[in-house]
């Protein structure tokens, strides 16, 4: 008696266990919304992993070369190389802001430096962009499955009114899954997303910083060549 209700007790929640499919598929449409989200976050990240990079926003050669332009103080090759499509990177389109607005200021090199922090601020809100569509999906996806949640909760009010018998357990059951389902999957979806937002913000600001310091290098090139009575452009 005492074998027959132990297998009788393993037997049941192997029988009413759930495959991750039909987890998925008790989600309905929201759940799917929600999958496709998960999915565009994924795909988020590798761009931002690709486009926010120490090599891509200071290319070593790329710097290299723009350096022997500031140390002749050619400052309209600078900016022609930075202006480049191939040559585009952070460093070089904060240069080419910079060097346009001191070619065209009375004062000349003297707003370098307040010129080079104005388009280093730009670069960088450009570059949080790119985190910007995590920390949209990591807000939109408890609000869709809340709203899961308020579509089952509406759905199985509406069977118990409804229905009557195996019917109304049918629908009923059907409904609090949609609830419960697209719930969690919201979650899901917004705590890692969440996490990986705070994450890549500070990966950024650390990045800019470092880009930060290649500019404060290239800058302190061209100031001493002015200095020391080198030609400009």
């Amino acid at each position: 008696m005492t074998n027959a209700m132990i297998i009788v007790a393993a037997e049941m929640p192997a029988s009413a266990r759930r495959s991750l499919w039909e987890y998925l598929q008790a989600g309905g449409p929201i759940g799917y919304l929600l999958i496709l989200l998960s999915f565009l976050a994924v795909g988020l990240l590798i761009a931002h992993f690709l486009k926010v990079r120490p090599q891509a926003l200071a290319p070593v050669d790329i710097v290299a070369e723009l350096e022997g332009f500031l140390a002749r103080g050619d400052t309209t090759g600078a900016i022609e190389y930075c202006r480049r499509d191939e040559n585009r990177c952070f460093v070089t389109n904060t240069f080419a802001s910079a060097l346009t607005r001191c070619a065209r200021s009375t004062f000349g090199m003297l707003e370098l430096r307040t010129a080079l922090e104005e388009a280093g601020a730009k670069e960088l809100d450009r570059l949080i962009r790119t985190t910007d569509g995590i920390a949209i999906i990591a807000a939109i996806g408890p609000m869709m499955g809340l709203l899961g949640t308020t579509v089952g909760m509406i759905g199985a009010f509406a069977s118990i009114g409804s229905l009557e018998g195996a019917a109304r357990s049918n629908e009923l059951s059907n409904f609090m899954s949609l609830a419960l389902v697209t719930t969690a999957q919201g979650l899901i979806v917004a705590i890692p997303c969440t996490v990986l937002y705070t994450i890549l913000r500070r990966r950024v600001e650390r990045l800019a910083m470092e880009t930060g310091d290649t500019i404060e290098d290239l800058a302190a090139v061209l100031t001493s060549g002015a200095k020391a009575g080198k030609p400009g452009a």
